[in-house]
């Protein structure tokens, strides 16, 4: 039998001393027991001046678990295995927007990324507000669809289709791309192929595509240097809650899997890149 390796985030193991882990066979999704963002945060106090003025950040946090098995990362997981994973996603995503304006869905993999538990699990935080990165690509989106009529990023894949000099793996619903404007080495952008705004948008036969070059993505990350590929990846879609009723842009799904210390004038002005996407 395969006995993995037990983590506090094994099925029926403590998983805080207030809780038990269930006996759980699929996806496993339970509230971060050290969140960053709370439904209740207090109001901070008014400010003095101008200069230094403080609002509440509230959301929720939550862990998802993507197998019992502490060995098993997205790339060694089975088709049907990614598409729970996927549809689990997906639940969370239009539950959470329901309320909140942004649901920010992404996994930090391996030690070097900063990831304290080996287990493979995902993180999804919701939040009252639309964060820098959000607010910038809602906005410059925008003014594309109105001053081109057509979404930005689906545009974007059409070029790169037909340009094939950065495609690294495509089926008949999905793209995968070393982008453009790329930062690291074996950055890739997940892109579909049609205006869908929200994971939660796609039909079955997206999902059923989506494992299968997800899989297939990652495995290329696996085999690149043989190892169990550090990464960290993140879904963005449309905002939600107040947003729900507009037409926005297709989501993205960024990997950044080589680690870069953003730090000095890249923390302080601007990213540099010291080479092309192609190279």
């Amino acid at each position: 039998p395969h006995c993995p390796p037990h983590t506090a985030l094994s099925p029926s193991d403590p998983l805080s001393l207030r809780q038990v882990n269930p006996q759980y066979e699929s996806t496993f999704v339970f509230p971060n027991d050290f969140p960053a963002l709370q439904p209740d945060a207090p109001e901070p106090g008014d400010s003095d001046h101008p200069l230094f003025r403080a609002a509440a950040a509230r959301g929720m946090c939550k862990v998802m678990c993507f197998h019992p098995w502490s060995d098993l990362t997205l790339p060694l997981m089975s088709l049907a295995e990614i598409r729970a994973v996927i549809d689990a996603w997906a639940e969370l995503a239009a539950e959470l927007g329901a309320s909140y304006p942004w649901v920010q869905i992404f996994e930090n993999k391996g030690a070097m990324m900063g990831c304290s538990n080996p287990h493979p699990h995902c993180q999804v935080w919701a939040s009252s507000f639309l964060p820098n990165e959000a607010r910038l690509e809602d906005r410059t989106q925008r003014q594309h669809l109105s001053q081109h009529g057509v979404p930005m990023l689906l545009e974007y894949a059409e070029q790169e289709a037909q340009r094939k000099e950065r495609v690294v793996v495509e089926n008949a619903d999905w793209l995968v791309v070393v982008p453009y404007w790329a930062t690291w080495p074996y950055q890739t952008l997940l892109l579909p192929r049609r205006h869908v705004c929200r994971l939660q948008d796609l039909r079955e036969a997206e999902r059923d595509s989506l494992a299968s070059i997800m899989q297939r993505l990652l495995i290329k990350y696996d085999n690149l240097f043989e190892i169990s590929f550090p990464y960290s990846m993140g879904w963005h879609g449309a905002p939600t809650g107040p947003y729900l009723e507009e037409d926005s842009a297709p989501p993205l799904l960024r990997s950044a899997t080589v680690r870069k210390f953003m730090v000095g004038y890249e923390m302080l002005a601007q990213a540099q890149r010291d080479l092309t996407p192609e190279q």
